[in-house]
């Protein structure tokens, strides 16, 4: 998960542009469709996304489709005005003022809760509800949906995994961390929540109820809970906390050899390691002295339309075709973005990309859904304080146990049920 931030001068441009997006508060379920009018519709549509995906040495992805788009709705006359605002960015952005933010746009699913608290994300339904359910896994379509409404297009499913040199490692020590960790170095995001949070998933630890959606029912982290594990493992000297990119360092100057993160540093990783690049998914670890599975956390990144939009047929059909077939097979060709959709999934040479093969199985073996629930807010940081004093040294075995329920009482306190 990648964490980004608009500037201040950007915020106010890109929300000063209502006049041109077409916007007049309307809301509820949408579908897509080719407009009914008699009289040609000439509007303009703004669509936010990464700035990645509108760079030139990307080929301006975001831009690229939305003019074939255009080209394939003869019916209508558009005109597209872009900002930059990442998936990660969307869930604080757009609930600042739906009302003049983005017509389309893309989002992290961790964040749907709140798009859907803040009337900033449109219901799908007809055709356009459909195509998702039959084209992603049902694991995929659940993170898009909440009381049984569907909320976004899909394009990627969003977790982390490990990469490895295959010079240092084999096939059978990538399997086991404490394998790992007692013959070279590894780097891990230690003080960050999102992949601290695998040691208490490995240990059986239940965020927000059984499903996830569940937020009355709070963080069930009481106990040891994997914090045992976190300790021992940042006192092993062969741990290095890959913090402000030491990790992707670390494997550059060859003094790491494995590293964990996701498909967006799959380009650097690949230039660093060439014919020795390895990608798997979680390796199991020891909690208690038996070998417990890593979880990440898992969802998905996908299209939204903003139902302050005024024509939602077309937002709608756009949040569908970004989040497409032919869309996804570019994202992949362009940005290594890996597709969910499953019939892609199936052919070559999507299916035997190790890449892919590792997120995949990462998110089909070795990953919980993300919840999407607000509560989820008020863990981050709380997680990241914890974990920063497991590395200070201020938690020890001795004491662990007792820190983990003092975590358990904060968290659980601080949210909001």
């Amino acid at each position: 998960m990648k964490k980004r931030r608009m500037t201040a001068a950007f915020l106010a441009a890109a929300l000063g542009v209502t006049a041109l997006t077409g916007c007049g508060g309307t809301g509820g379920s949408t579908d897509t469709g080719k407009s009914t009018e008699a009289e040609k519709i000439s509007t303009t549509i703004t669509v936010w996304g990464c700035a990645e995906d509108q760079a030139d040495e990307n080929g301006k992805w975001l831009q690229t489709m939305c003019e074939k788009f255009n080209t394939e709705h003869p019916e209508w006359d558009l005109t597209f005005e872009y900002g930059v605002c990442s998936e990660q960015d969307a869930g604080k952005t757009v609930p600042q003022d739906p009302s003049n933010s983005a017509d389309v746009y893309f989002f992290a699913n961790d964040q749907l809760q709140t798009l859907i608290d803040a009337k900033a994300i449109a219901k799908l339904g007809g055709e356009t509800a459909d195509y998702v359910k039959s084209t992603n896994s049902q694991a995929i379509v659940d993170s898009v949906t909440v009381d049984g409404a569907v909320y976004g297009v899909p394009f990627t499913t969003n977790t982390w995994f490990m990469y490895y040199d295959k010079s240092k490692f084999t096939d059978s020590d990538v399997k086991s961390l404490d394998t790992m960790l007692a013959k070279d170095k590894v780097a891990f995001n230690i003080t960050e929540g999102w992949y601290m949070s695998s040691f208490f998933l490995a240990n059986d630890c239940v965020y927000f109820g059984k499903d996830g959606k569940d937020n009355a029912a709070g963080i069930d982290i009481s106990g040891d809970k994997g914090t045992n594990a976190m300790v021992s493992m940042v006192s092993n000297p062969n741990f290095v906390n890959d913090a402000g990119g030491v990790g992707i360092a670390g494997l550059r100057d060859g003094s790491v050899a494995a590293y964990f993160s996701g498909s967006w540093d799959y380009k650097n990783v690949k230039e660093i390691l060439g014919d020795n690049f390895g990608a798997v998914q979680l390796p199991k670890v020891k909690i208690g002295g038996t070998d417990k599975q890593l979880k990440a956390f898992a969802g998905s990144k996908a299209v939204a339309v903003n139902p302050n939009c005024k024509y939602q047929q077309i937002a709608v059909a756009l949040a569908k075709y970004l989040g497409g077939k032919e869309a996804q097979q570019s994202h992949y060709d362009l940005r290594s973005v890996i597709p969910c959709n499953t019939e892609l999934l199936a052919v070559e040479p999507v299916k035997s990309d190790v890449l892919v093969t590792a997120q995949n199985n990462t998110f089909n073996n070795t990953a919980v859904i993300q919840p999407t629930v607000t509560g989820m807010n008020d863990y981050w940081t709380p997680a990241q304080n914890f974990s920063k004093s497991i590395v200070n040294g201020e938690i020890t075995l001795d004491n662990a146990a007792e820190k983990t329920e003092d975590f358990y009482k904060l968290i659980n306190t601080s949210i909001v049920k």
